[in-house]
């Protein structure tokens, strides 16, 4: 029998992405190779989402009823959605993989979490091997998050062979990014850790972070963890003096660990009581990513600064 050769869209992978804010958004440019469709809860979302050239899909992942539709849908997914705001567990999670468990053929499964899992690691460098250890609330969701990638994933290679891996992310940023500017922060004057008190700060800018997520729908390895950060070793404070000198704003005033404790909201004390420094090697060899912004000056459009060890 001579086989029948298939039109050239029935060839294209199939991309569902879950959860597609900023980054999201910026992924698109890596798949214009695929037929990608796009989750979201909201309805007015969904004209701006085809003026992307995207197909939207309206559905709500704390209602899986809604996700019916996913199921054998998408031969690839890139899973950004966050869990709820409270608890200490992810059903967002737990409804999206039930959903497109139902028929299978995902090939490939990609989950964005934090590299918040980790905890205070105390100015530690470390990679992918290092145990996680969640402080907080928020951590503990994305632990759960990616206990059940994992387990979802070891079923589905088991039987099918996909393929399922873990992005830890610290802070993204861009200048065009909504909330990722880090030009806000220092026009608000928000208070930073004394020198002595400082904690280091890990980064990717949102270019690079989409780049990433991309090549792993094809690079990633099954159950993979990979950190998603640039090579910049800046603490906080540092950092952001870096930019308030580099675009010609003051310097945020600075606070002893004491009094940042009872002068800062428990949610903005968490992010500056923890400190590590992640080692992205994985990142460079596995999926073969050359950094465009290899630190935040280069994503900055700045000149370089010596970094503080």
């Amino acid at each position: 029998m001579i086989p029948i050769s298939r039109p050239a869209r029935f060839r294209r992978s199939r991309v569902l992405i879950v959860g597609c804010g900023d980054v999201g958004v910026r992924s698109l440019s890596g798949l214009r190779h695929a037929v990608v469709r796009v989750l979201s809860s909201s309805a007015e979302r969904l004209p701006g989402l085809r003026a992307q050239g995207v197909t939207p899909l309206l559905g709500n992942l704390d209602e899986p009823t809604t996700l019916a539709r996913l199921s054998g849908l998408a031969t690839r997914v890139l899973h950004l959605a966050p869990p709820p705001s409270s608890g200490r567990s992810d059903p967002r999670t737990r409804h999206l993989l039930q959903a497109l468990a139902r028929r299978g053929g995902v090939r490939s499964l990609v989950y964005g979490s934090t590299s918040g899992v980790y905890g205070d690691a105390q100015g530690a460098r470390f990679d992918e091997t290092r145990a996680v250890h969640p402080t907080t609330d928020r951590a503990w969701r994305r632990v759960d998050a990616e206990r059940q990638v994992r387990l979802w994933g070891r079923q589905q290679n088991a039987s099918s062979g996909a393929r399922a891996c873990i992005l830890r992310i610290p802070g993204i940023y861009a200048l065009d990014r909504e909330g990722g500017d880090p030009r806000d922060r220092v026009r608000r004057g928000a208070p930073l850790l004394a020198p002595a008190d400082d904690v280091y700060t890990n980064h990717i800018h949102a270019d690079d972070l989409a780049r990433a997520c991309v090549l792993a729908l094809w690079r990633g390895r099954p159950g993979r963890v990979l950190h998603v950060c640039d090579d910049t070793e800046l603490r906080m404070g540092d950092y952001f003096d870096v930019v308030a000198d580099g675009f010609g704003l003051p310097r945020a005033p600075r606070l002893s660990r004491d009094e940042a404790r009872t002068q800062l909201s428990a949610m903005q004390w968490s992010f500056m009581s923890e400190s590590r420094r992640l080692v992205n090697q994985r990142l460079k060899t596995e999926l073969r990513l050359v950094l465009r912004h290899a630190t935040v000056q280069d994503g900055l459009g700045l000149r370089a600064a010596p970094q503080h060890t």
